[in-house]
């Protein structure tokens, strides 16, 4: 099991955007994702995240998502998942089993890094954070170097890997119940002070929570993260970021046909907003969906939208592209759209108003 330790306290019993945007990494995540860790500049791998009895993510403890300080003393100790004091700053975790092997030997990230240049986004960016979230092409040629390296622990593993023992996950498995399910409404609830939403991370949980689970205002996505790298490289701090970036694929099949940006606005959205949202979908077009404009999903939540906003949706969130030869058509997108989020009840609802 992996556990992201939470050093900082919650001011004002509100979580800040970083506790959040973690809570928003474990919302991203699903069984059979691949898991690696990297420790001192190596890489090691290969595992998958594994479903026991709801998820493959859970809670600590039924009060972990409280943001407060909490005192082991003052959580039983058998309704805990982590057995020692250290374990209160562990608010969640995620489970997962070896997929075929965690090899010994690490791979320097400089090796990883030139071994497939082009395929490698996110990976690049891995700074200041827990943990990230890396998509199909990415994580193939991620797997493609461990192999490589360890080609031969493959098949005769013996001393060369890391052993496993599900002592532990079996525990789990019969201590988890209901209350141990990661929600965002609960996130949402504690990040609500007079009738606003304090970070738009907060509403990127719900977001991303819900978007795997059912059909939402947003569509069913096959992958989805957020914080995805959208400008040249440079230093990581000066980076763009996309708020939530996926990918739908055919059924049963790994082409895609699809792919969402979300950009989320926690007050009212002006003219800013939507020309920083319309830079994010030519950022798509050129990397990914290299110039079909028809292949990608685009919304702005926000608050509230101004009737100048919305004019200028109207008038100027419009792409031409040419697709087919032979004859070739010219084709329009216009596929951007504007959702109001409200609150009722301390939950948050989606609204398309154009």
């Amino acid at each position: 099991m992996y556990g992201t330790i939470f050093k900082s306290i919650p001011e004002n019993n509100i979580w800040n955007t970083a506790h959040e945007g973690t809570f928003a990494d474990y919302f991203g995540i699903h069984e059979g994702d691949n898991v690696y860790f990297f420790i001192e500049r190596k890489v090691y791998g290969i595992g998958k995240l594994i479903k026991l009895k709801y998820d493959c993510k859970y809670k600590n403890f039924p009060q972990s998502l409280i943001p407060r300080d909490i005192n082991f003393k003052d959580v039983k100790k058998n309704v805990m998942i982590g057995d020692s004091s250290n374990n209160t700053h562990i608010r969640c975790f995620c489970v997962f089993k070896p997929n075929p092997h965690f090899f010994k030997q690490g791979i320097d990230m400089d090796e990883i890094l030139v071994s497939n240049p082009k395929s490698f986004k996110m990976l690049r960016a891995f700074w200041k954070l827990s943990f990230i979230k890396i998509d199909d092409i990415e994580n193939k040629a991620l797997k493609d170097i461990i192999f490589k390296k360890n080609k031969d622990a493959i098949s005769t593993p013996g001393e060369a890997v890391f052993s496993f023992d599900d002592t532990k996950q079996k525990r789990i498995q019969n201590k988890i119940d209901g209350s141990y399910i990661l929600n965002s409404e609960e996130i949402v609830a504690h990040a609500i002070r007079d009738d606003e939403v304090k970070h738009e991370m907060a509403i990127e949980c719900a977001i991303m929570e819900n978007i795997f689970k059912k059909e939402t205002i947003f569509g069913k996505w096959d992958y989805v993260s957020h914080q995805v790298i959208a400008s040249p490289f440079k230093p990581i701090d000066y980076m763009d970021k996309m708020d939530i970036f996926g990918y739908r694929k055919i059924k049963y099949y790994e082409t895609i046909i699809n792919y969402l940006l979300i950009e989320i606005k926690k007050d009212c959205a002006d003219l800013v907003d939507i020309n920083q949202t319309m830079k994010y979908v030519d950022w798509i077009n050129q990397e990914y969906a290299y110039g079909d404009y028809s292949m990608i999903e685009a919304f702005l939540v926000a608050k509230d939208f101004s009737q100048d906003c919305i004019r200028f949706k109207k008038d100027n969130c419009i792409r031409f592209h040419t697709t087919g030869n032979r004859p070739i058509k010219n084709e329009k997108w216009t596929n951007l759209k504007l959702i109001k989020y409200g609150l009722k009840d301390g939950k948050i609802y989606f609204k398309e108003i154009i």
